[in-house]
């Protein structure tokens, strides 16, 4: 079917994905498993924070949405960017495109806010840890959760009002490998959530490096070394994508980047809070202990 109406509209886009076709086999062979790995090792975590009791805590709620929002975003990139690679289908209708940008573009933006609300956990434990069970209450997390869902849901909704008033009658090729959002509007939400997580680490290790001793410090960074780890990832790599300059011989460069948040940082986090955290560590042992038990 055309891909251009009548009137030299585009009614389709063209994803360019990247330039060297010989290696779209070698990437699929690569990431379909990564993504599966990355779906089943967020959906555990989601599993064993709504199961084991000793996880109903603040810290581990969070955690539990973080998984269940890097599932879905990544969930609105991947299985098509993937079958795009098998079959060489690069084109992608405009109401789908515009479907696969609001969906990304929110859970994205629900996630920035959400690392946001998880380093601002991190703070309270730390620098005021008699007033946290005050200060973060259930009802408070529900308000924090609820608050980073609906903002990065409503604030695509404007966003995406106002793309869908442009008019395409140009050039209908996307240079990238899904609909992106442009670095301007992406930032927008980008750059407050970044402030208030870097400011509660500055905070964090400010009170970390004024405790005495050696093993109380360990103890204290522990408590946020996973999430740290997980802030690094994604906001390191949006960074780089979103920061650099718009040019020719650095598209590539920023495609691959571009995977780093998409795939990568969803699979980083079940495996820093599994493989670095006794009480995660637990749990799939007492899940995996009463599976074996009812089967056998």
């Amino acid at each position: 079917s055309s891909i251009v109406s009548s009137a030299n509209k585009p009614i389709m886009f063209i994803l360019l994905n990247f330039n060297n076709e010989d290696l779209w086999v070698l990437f699929s062979i690569l990431f379909l498993p990564l993504y599966f790995v990355t779906i089943a090792g967020n959906i555990l975590i989601v599993i064993l924070v709504i199961l084991d009791q000793r996880l109903h805590t603040p810290m581990y709620f969070f955690l539990g949405n973080l998984s269940c929002l890097e599932t879905c975003y990544s969930s609105t990139i991947m299985p098509r960017m993937l079958v795009s690679f098998l079959t060489g289908d690069r084109t992608i209708s405009i109401k789908g495109c515009f479907t696969q940008l609001y969906f990304f573009g929110s859970f994205a933006a629900a996630e920035c806010y959400l690392l946001a609300v998880m380093s601002y956990d991190r703070y309270l434990a730390i620098c005021r840890p008699l007033h946290y069970v005050t200060l973060m209450d259930g009802r408070i997390c529900i308000m924090l959760i609820a608050g980073s869902w609906i903002s990065g849901f409503l604030g695509m909704n404007i966003v995406l009002y106002f793309v869908s008033q442009l008019r395409f009658c140009g050039p209908n090729k996307i240079n990238h490998f899904f609909c992106d959002l442009t670095p301007m509007v992406r930032l927008s939400c980008i750059l407050p959530s970044f402030l208030i997580t870097l400011t509660s680490y500055a905070f964090i290790i400010n009170s970390i490096l004024r405790i005495a001793s050696t093993t109380g410090k360990q103890k204290a960074f522990s408590t946020c070394s996973s999430h740290l780890t997980v802030v690094a990832c994604f906001y390191g790599s949006l960074m780089i994508v979103y920061v650099l300059p718009n040019m020719n011989s650095l598209s590539d460069l920023k495609k691959v980047f571009s995977l780093f948040y998409t795939l990568l940082t969803p699979l980083v986090n079940p495996l820093v809070y599994s493989l670095r955290n006794k009480e995660v560590k637990e749990a799939i042992k007492k899940t995996l202990f009463k599976m074996f038990n009812r089967i056998y």
